[in-house]
């Protein structure tokens, strides 16, 4: 009561994304160990290698060369659309080079080439990966005029948005080119599917038999030759950011995965193929339980199980043997297996595919092994002979592909108008069985997983100041995965709750539903369906991207509104006095970041905001401008100085990801680089979960660090790693207790009010959650788990002893801090706030952390 009126920042929240300088390739060895004596996609769950910021001459060569090409996938226009690509420099490091194998640097001239063939392939560059390399998409289709062309996208966009009536259209019938999509190398050390890739262009370019030729004349093959060209120079399972991009379709948080997007919702394909490594015999999706429950499961599985029965004939039809060659019978994970190989998350390229309308969609798993220590070890003939192998598996499953395409045109695009007219008409999903998904044998009670969609969800405009820019980026997100979002222009009332002018609402009766929901429900505890699962099994992004969100279960809806392209803008700055900046979001840390590094004096408040000066009102209105946040008024004085801090960080990738992202300058440390003789002086705070053992420090490192602590910086320990580290360094007196080491999932929590986690979101994530007892004198409990079960979706069982359960967990304290004896402020974190740059609502408490120097 009583404030000025906030002047309102007119550029729209879309615009004001952080922007960070890309990070460069890394040169060591990617995660992946090797862990796949049974199939698990990724080698291990978590991004366990400790952040590093070595380029590698490759991704030097490819900065070099970036701007000279132009970006994005072409809205008019026929085929072929001829790009004439960059060339770069010879990389001799390059590691495709050693199994025989197209390096990166070779990939344009290729292609370059296979478009003067004929009038069959175009090229496009949808993007640049982290490290800075072109991303190149081939499409190999019959020629079509901009007139025809046109007709195709009027054709797509029908079945989308009008499927009921695109499916007694006889035209699309008759004439609409079938989309397939087949992804390569998005794991930069699984290499081959590039190379099946190369050939099969040239020998789509080049044929001239009439299968051939009706195949192209009746679809469209879109080719993205390597998803991660960053981690197939450098031989890293990761990208130029130390990401695993096969884990970031939830959240697009790497360009790489952008691009893909990208060409889901532009090309909507109805068959896909996303090309993996190693597992011996070939594995082929689809999965075993527990399916995603937001799919059209029925029209996915029988187009899928038939197209997987090709492919094994394809591969078995190569010849190979177990005997002669050492490779293994294909293996279809839903015939074959009864759990472990799952389609739960929506993580996972092909499985985020489906929710964009692909009905056949496959992991394909190629046998024989050839990173990690067998590339280091074995001898190159032996790689190459296995390399070999792999690119003609990888090719056969390409081929039958797009046989099966082109048997099944009618069916394949008659299923994806009917996924989405089910959505646009707000159907039941259709339980499965064998006689409801004729051709498929074996189906159980066990892989019936379906929901009840709601009405609609609401994200309310005008409910504070925390989740004004979590809401914004959420709707920006929502539109980016071509979910429909209308802006209400009055006030409503929908279910018997009133919701201002300016909310937002996802009408769930719309063609994508299924993403719709599965970005913004809280999800299942899946915990009693299966022993445990590979990845992540919750990750609401309605429960932790720090926004409100309502559902609505069932009413109508009466809305005055406008579909929109951006959340509108959000960003504000009180006319007169201080401001506080409440520090909730990472863009509020971002803007407090810039803020510290402009020398403006900014002080915290007691329960963990910012106050900002009247005199650098300026500097607010252009971040506010920028990032979308909002700068309050405020009489508030603050209780300590906040200072520009850089962080010593011993984490992995995703975390030093995260910490960027709010700005923050990061000084990775290791336990090497701290024995070798790391310069503590240029650290303010410092941040361990991975790799930093001070047991192993020799004795000039350890007194060091030891007057680094000495002198108050502040410390964030988090997980297992941060534990350890606590207890070897005797910092604060608490017990770990280690949960399930296999949990994972959204949690409710409960906060405590202070500088930490006051005020923040009450939900929060676990992966092999901790949580402290024993908490000695001076020692707080800055946040608990809910009490009774906390999980609120997710898989977490208790031990086969009993112990480690959510139950255990229940009112337990998550996050801890104190003071230790050297004068450091201490926070420990039991949760995984920095997951994957996941849990955004969350990311507040460890930047506060950081911050939180003693007054």
């Amino acid at each position: 009561m009583g404030m000025p009126r906030p002047v309102s920042i007119a550029t729209a929240t879309a615009t004001a994304a952080l922007m960070l300088a890309p990070l460069p390739a890394l040169a060591a060895p990617g995660a992946d160990d090797g862990r796949s004596s049974h199939p698990v996609r990724d080698g291990g769950t978590t991004d366990s290698r400790v952040a590093s910021t070595a380029l590698p001459s490759a991704g030097a060569a490819a900065l070099s060369s970036v701007g000279k090409t132009s970006l994005g996938l072409r809205k008019d226009g026929g085929y072929p659309r001829r790009v004439v690509l960059d060339t770069l420099p010879e990389n001799p490091a390059d590691k495709s080079i050693k199994l025989g194998l197209a390096p990166y640097h070779a990939l344009a001239p290729r292609l370059n080439a296979l478009q003067e063939t004929g009038n069959r392939v175009s090229v496009e560059v949808t993007g640049r990966s982290s490290g800075g390399h072109d991303l190149y998409l081939v499409t190999v289709t019959a020629p079509e005029s901009a007139k025809e062309a046109a007709e195709q996208e009027r054709m797509r966009e029908r079945i989308e948005n009008s499927p009921a009536s695109a499916a007694k259209d006889r035209r699309i019938k008759a004439d609409y080119k079938t989309p397939v999509f087949i992804n390569n190398n998005i794991h930069g050390n699984e290499w081959e599917g590039t190379d099946a890739a190369l050939k099969l262009i040239e020998e789509l370019a080049k044929s001239k038999d009439s299968r051939t030729k009706k195949l192209l004349s009746t679809s469209r093959i879109h080719l993205n030759v390597t998803a991660n060209p960053d981690g197939r120079i450098a031989g890293t399972r990761a990208n130029g950011n130390g990401i695993d991009l096969n884990r970031d379709f939830i959240t697009a948080s790497q360009p790489e995965a952008r691009a893909i997007r990208q060409i889901a919702v532009d090309k909507q394909p109805a068959v896909m193929l996303d090309l993996h490594g190693y597992v011996n015999g070939t594995l082929i999706e689809p999965t075993t339980p527990p399916h995603g429950e937001n799919y059209e499961y029925d029209l996915f599985l029988k187009n899928s199980y038939a197209n997987a029965l090709g492919m094994e004939e394809a591969v078995n039809d190569l010849g190979y043997t177990a005997e002669k060659d050492g490779v293994q019978p294909p293996v279809i994970p839903f015939r074959d297996q009864e759990e472990g190989w799952d389609d739960w998350p929506p993580i996972f390229t092909p499985q985020y595919m489906a929710f964009q309308g692909a009905v056949a969609s496959h992991t394909i798993e190629i046998p024989m092994r050839v990173n990690n220590n067998d590339y280091n070890n074995l001898p190159v003939e032996e790689l190459r002979r296995r390399s070999a192998i792999n690119t003609a598996v990888a090719g056969a499953a390409m081929r039958s592909t797009l046989d099966f395409t082109l048997d099944n045109r009618e069916t394949l695009i008659a299923d994806q108008i009917e996924t989405f007219r089910r959505g646009v008409a707000g159907e039941k999903q259709r339980i499965i069985s064998e006689e409801t998904v004729p051709g498929v044998p074996g189906i159980g009670p066990e892989d019936i997983y379906t929901t009840e969609f709601p009405r609609a969800y609401v994200i309310p405009a005008g409910d504070g100041q925390r989740s004004a820019s979590a809401a914004a980026r959420l709707v920006d997100h929502l539109v980016a995965n071509d979910v429909k979002v209308e802006q209400a222009r009055k006030s409503f009332k929908l279910a018997g709750r009133s919701y201002p002018a300016g909310s937002y609402v996802v009408d769930m009766e719309q063609a994508k539903r299924g993403l719709a929901n599965v970005i913004l429900d809280e999800g299942r505890d899946i915990s009693a369906d299966v022993s445990s699962m590979y990845d992540i099994s919750g990750w609401s992004l309605g429960l932790l991207w720090g926004a409100n969100v309502t559902k609505v279960q069932r009413g109508s809806l009466n809305l005055e509104g406008r579909e929109v392209d951006a959340a509108s803008p959000v960003g504000s700055v009180a006319r007169g006095g201080d401001l506080k900046l409440r520090l909730d979001d990472p863009k509020e840390f971002a803007a407090l970041n810039s803020l510290l590094a402009q020398d403006v004096k900014v002080r915290r408040t007691a329960d963990g905001a910012a106050v900002v000066p009247s005199s650098a009102r300026k500097k607010a209105e252009i971040l506010a401008d920028r990032y979308g946040v909002v700068f309050a008024a405020t009489k508030d004085k603050g209780v300590a100085d906040l200072r520009r801090t850089t962080v010593a960080a011993a984490v992995n990738s995703g975390e030093l990801f995260a910490l960027r992202e709010m700005g923050f300058e990061v000084l990775p440390v290791s336990t090497a680089t701290a024995n070798a003789g790391f310069d503590w002086s240029k650290a303010d705070a410092l941040y361990v979960s991975t790799g930093l053992s001070h047991r192993s420090l020799n004795e000039t490192a350890r007194a060091a660090l030891g007057e680094f602590l000495a002198g108050g910086a502040p410390v964030v320990a988090l997980g297992s790693g941060g534990a350890t580290f606590n207890t070897e360094a005797g910092l604060l007196t608490a017990t770990p207790v280690r949960g399930n080491g296999n949990a994972n999932g959204v949690v409710r929590v409960v906060n405590t009010p202070g500088p930490v986690t006051g005020g923040t979101q009450p939900h929060s994530f676990v992966y092999s959650p901790i949580w402290y007892t024993a908490l000695g004198k001076g020692v707080r409990t800055e946040q608990s788990y809910g009490g009774g079960n906390p999980l609120v979706s997710g898989h977490w069982r208790a031990n086969e002893d009993g112990t480690g359960g959510p139950q255990a967990a229940a009112g337990q304290a998550a996050i801890v801090s104190g003071t230790a004896a050297a004068g450091a402020p201490v926070t420990l974190f039991g949760t995984e706030p920095l997951f994957r740059d996941h849990p955004k609502g969350a990311f507040a408490q460890v930047g506060r952390a950081l911050l939180n120097r003693l007054p």
